[in-house]
């Protein structure tokens, strides 16, 4: 069994910038693929960002790219999520995720394994 540990969250001014950390443990495997997920009350999960295996497989929303950057630390089994010029419209309940397999994939339903959940608040 894996478990994800997200944190990082808070509340922040509209153009700031939160950095987002998940940590895996437990039965780790590779290769892997990490992703982020956001969540509002009441509405579906929605795809963020995704890492795969390669440094070079990445996956945006369009509505975070060139604002949020996903990265990852095999060696610590970490995942990050920068998040710059933050909007009220980034306030949500953020979820890392993590998959085996080295691609990134933005459907939700692949992803085996949830972090419990960070808050993030953009005030305007």
């Amino acid at each position: 069994q894996v478990q994800l540990v997200d944190s990082g969250g808070g509340l922040v001014q509209a153009g700031g910038s939160l950095r987002l950390s998940c940590a895996a443990s437990g039965r780790t495997f590779s290769p892997y693929s990490m992703a982020w997920f956001r969540q509002l009350p009441g509405k579906e999960r929605q795809f963020v960002a995704a890492a795969g295996w390669s440094p070079d497989n990445t996956l945006y929303l369009n509505a975070v790219k060139g604002r949020f950057t996903i990265s990852r630390d095999k060696a610590k089994n970490t995942v990050f999520l920068q998040m710059n010029s933050l909007q009220p419209e980034d306030t949500a309940v953020y979820y890392c995720a993590a998959r085996a397999g080295g691609s990134a994939v933005y459907t939700a339903s692949l992803y085996d394994y949830w972090g419990q959940g960070t808050q993030v608040t953009v005030s305007s």
